[in-house]
């Protein structure tokens, strides 16, 4: 059979999505199923029958998850140890002691993912150039190993002190536990993160640890069964620094799946802007329990090499993501003051909230929306949940009952409540890096962005908002996006004009090796291998850094440029420059197999078409009044249409709300361009 379909599924904290995109007509179908908790892999199945085709015909599989993220929360991850160079059992446990919530007197560090019992030391030492200062003891390591078993450990994490510059005995150990503790998996620091700062290495390494049996569990078996049913084609993971993986490199992996929930709707932000010219992007996706900010500038999504899980770094590159608690099912309460609050506890999946009829009991943001008239029951969830109107009232008058207020006014303080902490989380990546939102274009998706985009572009004065076809499973469109991607990296820190351009040139040709050995790996030829090269660059006496792009070849013209770029990058960034040497800190290596971008139809345009509502709902504005905004199937909308707001747009995944003064245009790949009137 013919392999001529691609299927993504993201599957989130409320519902799975699922985009299929048939090869041949380029037509691209959105579906949504709800998630399976109990057993994740049903869930994808799901997706995959919701979808209609046939495994057989499947050349790319597309898959998020935030199984790892969740195995990191509820604490569920593998009993997990560490081996580490005698003398610092407690690198991990210790951390830094800079505190980022430096006011909260009731701040209580999380619970650590490694007991101090299961934390062994190992007689062995490297210098900061690599150079052997003991000799690696192999009876010592052997015993460890056995050790491990005694003390029931499941997963190791072996770190081992300056092994970024020396990874020969770190490799010893971890060769030495597969032959003598076969059953416990194994990470190996070094071939993680090949940079300095031991805790942050050791926090990366610990996490891929904690997680790695759960993540080749459910990777291994969903695997088979879908082999089972015929499936031969390219298994691939979304990653946290953007791209994907092969479903083996992430078993290999899975630290890099931590961050990877949010990325897909990254990706098809930047490919959305090349695609239509709109290069700067505030992409902001609401799901069923939290919501996701981040950017693309000049048609690329930011990347960071600071990221955390809890106060845990990941030395590991990732998306620039902000995330908090304010999705659909964002829970309605009253706090010790008397106030209402929204968010961030959730409903979930199960019960869900109360309009989804599943014995929740509780009034969510989705609620709210429904009883204000943003949501209707005209269309179902999923394909077959319909709201309960009468259920959401009763949740929310529990809630107007204890205030005194009218169920009306409590509706829309959860609505307004809920979009102020979106400007909040909006504000935390533009104006804290120096960015106006005003310059930016907001792309609104996830089951619940249409509901609050144009409030929340309003606050900020964004002009404009757009909607992407099928919103509510945009994240699962992005993933048909991504290609594969394999991130290396050096420590070398020297003096930017004193460097020797020979160690820098070998450093870059021994990633650029080890890049196209893996894509080789992966099946990609020549043509398909794209390799990007970057140096980390700071002010001498600096702690944070600066990524650069570099050339091939690093010759003292080059030299000279990236003191140029440097200084114009760190005003950029910071917001000054300084007269003091720069020093160079990492080097970069990024390889990227291609995979063939799908092409979208671009639709035909339709002149002097005037769209017909399909009716009229009443919406509550506020002062006790409601008002009637009209309603439009997205299903009948053509490329040049125009609407004028108040209006609703209803669709298989999600609903675009829009107000009076607003107008709503059709683009050519069937987006929402809403173009917002200024606030009063």
């Amino acid at each position: 059979m013919a392999k001529s379909a691609r299927v993504a599924i993201d599957v989130g904290g409320t519902f799975t999505d699922v985009v299929t995109l048939d090869g041949g007509s380029g037509n691209v179908k959105f579906d949504k199923v709800p998630t399976t908790p109990s057993d994740p892999q049903q869930g994808v199945l799901n997706g995959f029958a919701a979808s209609g085709v046939s495994l057989e015909a499947v050349s790319h599989f597309i898959h998020g998850t935030t199984l790892g993220l969740n195995a990191l929360l509820t604490r569920r991850g593998a009993k997990t140890g560490i081996v580490t160079t005698e003398g610092f059992r407690d690198v991990y446990l210790l951390g830094r002691t800079d505190r980022i919530p430096m006011y909260d007197w009731k701040y209580r560090k999380p619970k650590s993912l490694v007991e101090r019992q299961h934390i062994l030391e190992l007689p062995e030492r490297l210098d900061y150039e690599g150079n052997v200062v003991k000799a690696f003891d192999e009876n010592a390591a052997r015993a460890v190993a056995k050790q491990f078993i005694e003390l029931g450990v499941q997963s190791v994490a072996i770190v081992f002190l300056h092994s970024y510059v020396n990874p020969a005995h770190e490799q010893k150990m971890a060769a030495i536990m597969r032959e003598v503790a076969p059953e416990i998996e194994v990470t190996v620091s070094s071939s993680l993160s090949r940079e300095l700062r031991e805790y942050e290495r050791s926090s990366t390494a610990v996490l891929d640890a904690y997680i790695k049996p759960l993540v080749r569990k459910y990777i291994g078996k969903l695997q088979e069964s879908l082999a089972a049913k015929k499936f031969s084609g390219l298994f691939l993971m979304t990653r946290s620094g953007g791209g994907a993986m092969t479903a083996e490199s992430s078993k290999e992996t899975p630290v890099n799946l931590i961050l990877s929930g949010p990325a897909g709707g990254v990706l098809g932000a930047a490919w959305f802007s090349k695609a239509t010219g709109c290069g700067d992007l505030i992409t902001i996706d609401m799901g069923g329990t939290s919501l996701d900010a981040s950017l693309v500038v000049d048609g690329e999504p930011l990347t960071y090499f600071d990221a955390s899980f809890e106060g845990l770094p990941i030395n590991l590159s990732s998306l620039y993501i902000h995330t908090i608690g304010a999705g659909g099912g964002s829970l309605v309460w009253i706090d010790e003051g008397n106030h209402l609050q929204v968010g961030p506890a959730s409903a979930g999946a199960d019960p869900g909230p109360a309009a989804y009829g599943n014995g929740g009991k509780e009034a969510t943001f989705t609620d709210a929306a429904l009883h204000v008239g943003y949501l209707g029951n005209e269309n179902a969830l999923a394909g077959t949940l319909v709201l309960n109107k009468e259920l959401a009232e009763g949740s929310l008058k529990v809630n107007a009952d204890k205030l005194g207020m009218d169920i009306d006014e409590v509706a829309r303080g959860v609505i307004r409540i809920s979009t102020i902490k979106i400007v909040g989380a909006v504000r935390a990546i533009t104006v804290e890096l120096g960015h106006t939102p005003a310059d930016f274009a907001l792309l609104s998706f996830g089951g619940g962005g249409g509901l609050v985009g144009v409030d929340v572009a309003r606050e900020l004065n964004i002009p404009t908002v757009i909607m992407p076809p099928g919103p509510g499973a945009f994240s699962a469109f992005g993933m048909l996006m991504a290609s594969v991607q394999h991130d290396f990296s050096r420590t070398r820190i020297t003096g930017l004009d004193t460097a020797d351009l020979s160690i820098i040139n070998a450093d870059f040709a021994e990633m650029r090796s080890e890049a196209k050995a893996a894509l080789d790996n992966e099946g990609f030829s020549a043509k398909e291998q794209h390799f990007t090269q970057y140096m980390d660059l700071r002010y001498s006496g600096q702690e944070h850094s600066v990524t650069l792009p570099v050339s091939e070849k690093i010759d003292d013209a080059e030299i000279v440029h990236m003191r140029e770029v440097f200084s114009e990058a760190h005003e950029k960034a910071y917001g000054h420059t300084m007269p003091d040497p720069i020093e160079l800190v990492s080097l970069r290596f990024s390889a990227r197999g291609e995979v063939d971008a799908p092409v979208l139809p671009v639709l035909t345009k339709q002149a002097g078409r005037v769209p017909t509502p399909t009716g009229i709902r009443q919406v509550y504005v506020g002062g006790g009044k409601r008002a009637p905004y009209s309603l439009y199937d997205r299903d009948d909308l053509q490329f040049g249409d125009t609407i004028e707001g108040p209006a609703i747009i209803n669709e298989h995944t999600a609903t675009t709300v829009f107000h009076a003064g607003d107008r709503a245009e059709l683009g050519k790949y069937g987006e929402i361009i809403i173009h917002v009137a200024k606030a009063n």
